[in-house]
Order: structure tokens, then sequence, then C-alpha cells
């Protein structure tokens, strides 16, 4: 008699309980035919009956490759050459872990590496073997519906929502290890997180020079002192490297990569980002997406070839820094690097769950303008991502591989953020970016104040001509775009400095050219081929300035002396523009 063999041809094998019950029975029929060494013929769909493996490893590149094509006799495995193949026998029924949910992450997983090396040949990859093992034992003898991966997973998930610290996950896997003496389980946070790692969930960690000259990366990583200005890599005790080396800073990076291609992984996502050229809104005056905006329509227009592919991922960063500890007392800031997927539907693309953190930027202090030694791994993969991209299975279709693009379309920050990424300064005479060289500005009590924005008004409009905005008339025309070549031949005339905390700095502010304008340095983001070409490189973030103006329009309409901006000083400064004179400060006298 034939066994039942149509589980071979499943695709989906992580969610389907018949592949899962064929391939056990599949393999206790195999056992007796393990060689003296304990080895047998491997039929998944690289190896094909060439390569030998151990019985465990055969049901991990099964799940993993598939099933073999055509081996229909399974003449390696306990069937005779001359079976019937008009008989079958029923596998059995059930499974250790039959309704396990953690088949269907593993075959998001390990279905997408499958098809990439379908494409490019065979694969030696090993690194899932200890998933399989955790996914194949019972939790505890007697519970078959929860395998030791999936508790494992799920702890691993409270421990985050609930902020617990290493110390007391490694206490609670003692305690459970404790009253329960046959439980499977790890031993401690670093072995569960190592074999989290194994499912895409892991990091990079870069140490970075102390002055933030340089990350000891690539050519530099197995260097001890920094490049730029020579200090050691490693915290000093008395002048001398203590016993355990401990870098000074330590960047994490997450890869991009990957998160793009598990977000084609499965079906339902894989269709989802489509939706950004089926959604777009019809009516040319409506914005509910950035796809119906400017920008985007103008670089789609400048990169077609980019465009012709709706798969291409089309991102957007966001940073800013916060303060990890919650104690404000304590100065620390620490900065995240969040990357937001346009091509999903507004009501998705926000989320949490479909906000990616790429960077995750140490303290003490704010990168300032060094952010860009900081981005160098990103701005690194995203050059990347836009020349060569990544073979990407496609969900939604069946054995669709396809070359997935990404490209970096702008930021979102508040201003002072902006300044860090974009190179452009936010304080001084010439802190508007729009504006540029031309930005109307004057120095009042304390503080630089900017004016002339009746000039953005129609030229016949009477406020124009309105002498108590500041004692003139305003006949200025709105300033000029400037273009692309305008922008790169100022950034040519910016002289390249030394990091802000280098021991040579002095602490001192260092003084800009006339020929610099605001400019502090040229951004990284210029060296993504595309960048150059982005009409709207650099938004603002709507909360931090709605809030603002609300609160100082708020506090001066209802006159709260905390947040009023009807001061003693702006009452002076009026007086010295010679406006408002119904407004200025007089002495009655009394002291």
């Amino acid at each position: 008699m034939t066994s039942d063999k149509s589980w071979t041809t499943i695709r989906r094998r992580g969610s389907s309980n018949e592949f899962w019950n064929g391939l056990q029975h599949f393999l206790q029929m195999a056992k007796p035919f393990i060689n003296d060494r304990g080895f047998i013929k491997c039929p998944c769909r690289h190896c094909l009956n060439n390569a030998s493996h151990q019985l465990e490893d055969l049901e991990s590149h099964i799940f993993r490759n598939g099933f073999m094509f055509r081996y229909n006799q399974w003449i390696h495995h306990g069937e005779p050459a001359t079976a019937n193949a008009g008989t079958t026998v029923a596998g059995p029924s059930g499974g250790i872990h039959e309704r396990d949910e953690m088949f269907d992450v593993l075959d998001d997983i390990i279905s997408e590496d499958a098809d990439e090396d379908a494409v490019g040949g065979p694969s030696s990859n090993e690194q899932y073997d200890d998933l399989f093992a955790a996914l194949r034992s019972e939790l505890y003898p007697g519970v078959s519906s929860f395998s030791s991966l999936n508790f494992l997973v799920k702890l691993m998930h409270l421990k985050v929502l609930n902020k617990w610290t290493n110390k007391s996950f490694d206490e609670l896997l003692k305690l459970l290890k404790l009253a329960f003496p046959k439980i499977d389980l790890v031993e401690s946070h670093y072995e569960a997180k190592k074999l989290m790692t194994k499912m895409g969930l892991g990091y990079s960690s870069i140490h970075v020079c102390k002055n933030d000259c340089a990350l000891f990366w690539k050519e530099n990583s197995l260097k001890d002192t920094c490049p730029v200005c020579s200090e050691s890599r490693w915290k000093l005790q008395s002048g001398k490297r203590s016993g355990k080396n401990v870098p000074h800073k330590v960047l994490r990076y997450f890869p991009v990569g990957p998160r793009l291609k598990r977000l084609f992984a499965t079906s339902k996502t894989a269709k989802l980002m489509r939706w950004h050229s089926t959604g777009k809104s019809k009516d040319n005056d409506v914005m509910r997406h950035p796809v119906d905006g400017k920008s985007w329509k103008e670089f789609d227009k400048r990169h077609p070839q980019f465009a012709g592919d709706v798969r291409n991922v089309r991102l957007g960063l966001a940073a800013d820094g916060f303060n990890p500890f919650g104690n404000m007392s304590l100065s620390y800031s620490m900065w995240p690097v969040v990357l937001t997927t346009y091509n999903l539907p507004p009501w998705i693309c926000m989320k949490a769950e479909y906000l990616m953190l790429s960077l995750l930027i140490p303290g003490p202090q704010s990168p300032g303008k060094d952010m860009d030694v900081f981005l160098r791994p990103l701005i690194d993969e995203s050059k990347e991502l836009w020349v060569h991209g990544l073979d990407t299975r496609d969900a939604a279709y069946e054995n669709g591989v396809f070359r997935m693009r990404a490209a970096l379309l702008w930021t979102v920050n508040d201003f002072p953020a902006r300044s860090s990424l974009s190179g452009w300064s936010g304080q001084g005479y010439r802190a508007c970016p729009t504006c540029n060289e031309d930005t109307p500005s004057m120095r009042v009590i304390g503080k630089t104040a900017y004016f002339g924005h009746r000039r953005f008004l129609p030229t016949n409009h009477h406020w124009r001509s309105n002498l108590q905005f500041d004692g003139r008339t305003e006949r200025k025309r709105p300033p000029h775009r400037f273009r692309t070549t305008d922008i790169l031949e100022q950034l040519r005339r910016v002289k390249t400095g030394i990091p802000r905390k280098y021991p040579n700095y002095g602490g001192v502010k260092q003084k800009r050219g006339d020929d610099e304008l605001n400019w502090r340095k040229k951004s990284i983001f210029y060296e993504l081929p595309c960048w150059a070409d982005i009409e709207l490189k650099h938004n603002l973030d709507v909360m931090h300035i709605e809030k603002n103006v609300c609160d100082s329009l708020l506090g001066t309409l209802l006159a709260d002396p905390h947040k009023s901006k009807d001061t003693n000083n702006a009452r002076c400064d009026l007086a010295k523009l010679g406006i408002r004179q119904e407004l200025h400060l007089f002495e009655d006298g009394v002291s």
C-alpha cells in the first residue's frame, strides 16, 4: 500500500494541519531506514534525495523548502518500488501542536527565504533548526496544544508590554523551572533573545566614538581608537582599560530590508502595499494621503521606472529626542529614528505596529549636527535598496517573486530636529528654510523676531499698505523658489567642520561665513541618488506648530500671565518701532 501524498503539494505549509500530519506520518515511516550513521536521504526541493541528514533536520528541511516534485514512490523512505499507487493509508490523526499559531509565523518567515533560494539555488542556511526544535517540543508533558516556542514568544511579549527588566525576566524563568520541573523552557533572557533573533527580530550593535566623530563599523570595526580624534573606543579606568571591554556609546541599528520583505510575506499586507495606487483620491482638490500631493507626483514623473512597479516602497523618516528614564531632573536625550511605509492606506500606515524603528541613537547629549554619523548605516542600506533592491516573495500572487526597491521620500520632524537632519540652522537672522537668504528678521529685546509675512498676500491686498504692522508698507513679492541647482551651489560653499564634541572644538560657537548662509553642513541625505530630485524634503510636524501657536494666541487673548505674549518687552518693542502708540508703556509716577 502507498500513503496519501496529497499533502506534499500544499504550498501554505505552516497553516495546514494536513501538511503537518502528513509530514509526521512520513517521518515515522522513514525512521526504520536511517543508516548506521544516523542519516537518511532528504527529499526536500533543494536536496532532491542527493544529500543525507539526520531525521530532525529532515523535518525542518521539508517544512522550510517543501517536498520535492515527482517523488511519487518513496523508495528511499519505506515504500517498495512495486507499490500500488492507488491504495492509500491515512496518516495519524492530530499532531503534537495541531493548532499552534506559530505555524503561521514560521511559514511566513521561512517560505519567504525558501522561495528566494529556489530562484538563486540551494541554500545551506540552518538557522531555523532551533526554532523547529522549540516548535516540536511540548511545553510540559501532556500539554499538546502549546509548544515551547509559542509560550516563549508570548512571555517575551508580556515583558515588552509591561516593561519588565531583564533581571525580573530571569527570576520569573527560575520560578517557573522550580514550580514545574519538567517544563521545557530556556534558562535566561539571553537565551530567549538569541532564539528570537532567528525569527528576524534582532538588531546590530555598533560602537560609536565618545565624541560622535565616527562609527566603529565596516572598515573601522576592528580599530581600538577613533580614526578622527584618536580617542579610545573603550571606557578607561585610571587611564587603563578595564578587564572587560566596555564601549563609550552603542548605536542600535535595525535593518530595514528584512522587515519590508516581511510586509509582502502575508497575502493581507501584500495587497495593502498596493493601496497607494488603487486607493488614491480621484478629486484633484482633495488630499487624503501623500500620494495625492504634488511632491509624490513629481517624484513619479522623474523616476518612471521606480513608479512603474506599485510594489516598490515609499518611506518617510521621523526623528526626535526623548528622555528614556522619565525623570526630567536627569538630563538625557536618546533619539529614535522611525520609518513609516506610505504604500499603506492612511488609517494603517501610522499605526504603531506598522512603524519601523531603524536606529536608536544613544545619549546623553543630542546628536545635533553630528546626526549624519549615526545615520550612516541607514543611508547605506537605503542606497542599496534604491539601486539594487531585494528579491522578495509577494504572497498576494502564487510564486510571485519580484525585485523590491525602496525610496526615502522625506522627513517629518519638529523645527529643531529639522535643523539636525537638513543642515540648515533654525536659529539666527536667516532661520527660515523657505525664504533662505532673503529671510526678513530683526533684533528685538532678548530675541530675534521674524516679520514680512505680508509679502505672501496678493499685491493689491489692503493690509500691504497698513502701517500698523511695522510702520512701513509692504512692497516685496513672495520669496522665489530655490531650484535644486541653487541649493547645491550653496552647499558647495559650506566648509566641513570638526564634530562639536571634538576635544579641539573648544566649546566655542563657530561662526559661519557670509557665503555659507545658515548652512551648517551638507546633509548625508544628498548621498541618496534620488534625494536632490525630491521637491519637499523636510516636513514640519503639524502637532507642534498647532500646539505652540494655539497656546500663544489663547494665552494672549485670555491674558494668561504664564503664556501671554503681551509682555513688557513686547510693549517696549512697539515703542521702538513707533507703532501702536495706544499700547506703549508710560510712567505713572508710582514706584
